[in-house]
């Protein structure tokens, strides 16, 4: 595994126990289909949350959270609606929100903004 895909995995997994200890429930985890992946799905009581998880080790390429694009969160409302499609279960609402990490020697900030889209 490059070091790459090794920073975003540890992103991932600080995300999702975060994301725990904020009440969280982890539905998912790196879900896929044809038209792209869902890095996290949850609920947040009786709402499904799609989650993007984002993480940099320094800001030479600006912020995690400047990185995610519009194009970005349209595909994860496409993906958090078929991912919903293929469940049994009911849910009140979708959000997408974004988890995103910023590391400098090993230290993370987390910034998690709820349903930015």
């Amino acid at each position: 595994m490059g070091a790459k895909d090794e920073l975003g995995r540890a992103g991932e997994d600080l995300a999702a126990r975060y994301l725990i200890r904020h009440g969280m429930e982890i539905l998912c985890r790196n879900w896929r289909c044809r038209e792209g992946e869902i890095d996290i799905v949850a609920r947040d009581g009786g709402v499904l949350v799609v989650v993007e998880v984002r993480t940099r080790s320094s800001d030479a390429r600006g912020s995690a959270f400047a990185s995610v694009t519009e194009a970005k969160l349209a595909r994860l409302r496409r993906l958090g609606a078929r991912w919903r499609a293929g469940q049994g279960e009911r849910f009140a609402a979708v959000r997408v929100d974004v988890v995103a990490l910023d590391g400098f020697a090993g230290t993370f900030s987390i910034r998690h903004e709820k349903g930015i889209c």
